[in-house]
């Protein structure tokens, strides 16, 4: 015989039912940690376990990476190769990140940066915050490079600029290193 809805409410009420019932353990379930090892699509194993720490690699970019760097910048359209010089005024590791500061001299054209790059991946966005910007380069683009500073190509703020290549080499000093002072990183590509 079917309830009456207006009555449901009191068939809760006078039996009182818990959701669940803790029930007795009689003992401890030992745990034992899997292996840990890469499973191929056949369901075989292969290749180990990364030991690559990305924090310290940033670490150590932040202390000897090279301060000082020139090249040259060229256009996608043609035209001529403009010179570039780079200073690094700062380079701080946030995690596995390195933020970088400083100032870039297009064409002669001074002017501040920004960038950040990941010391996982070598992957780089260095923001020009100048304005205006040497080598006929437009204010609102930025370099991004899977190369570390070495190369990179602008990415343009407009589709009908084509953008250009960017490459630079850590400049030399006119001294040797003394004794015992860190060589500076090289990206991995």
């Amino acid at each position: 015989m079917p309830v009456p809805l207006a009555a449901v409410p009191l068939l809760l009420a006078a039996s009182p039912v818990l959701a669940a019932s803790p029930l007795p353990a009689d003992g401890f379930v030992p745990f034992t940690a899997p292996e840990i090892q890469a499973i191929n699509q056949d369901g075989g194993t292969n290749g180990e376990v990364e030991t690559f720490d990305p924090i310290a690699r940033a670490r150590l970019i932040a202390e000897q990476m090279p301060r000082r760097w020139s090249g040259r910048y060229q256009s996608f359209s043609g035209g001529p190769a403009v010179p570039v010089q780079l200073r690094i005024d700062g380079a701080t590791p946030i995690g596995q990140m390195v933020d970088l500061r400083g100032a870039m001299a297009i064409g002669g054209v001074e002017s501040p940066v920004q960038g950040n790059l990941n010391a996982k991946s070598d992957q780089l966005d260095l923001l020009v915050l100048g304005d205006p910007l040497g080598g006929a380069l437009e204010p609102g683009g930025a370099f991004q490079s899977v190369q570390g500073l070495s190369l990179s190509g602008w990415r343009a703020p407009r589709l009908t600029t084509p953008g250009g290549r960017l490459q630079l080499v850590p400049e030399r000093t006119a001294q040797a290193p003394a004794a015992g002072e860190p060589a500076p990183v090289r990206g991995l590509w």
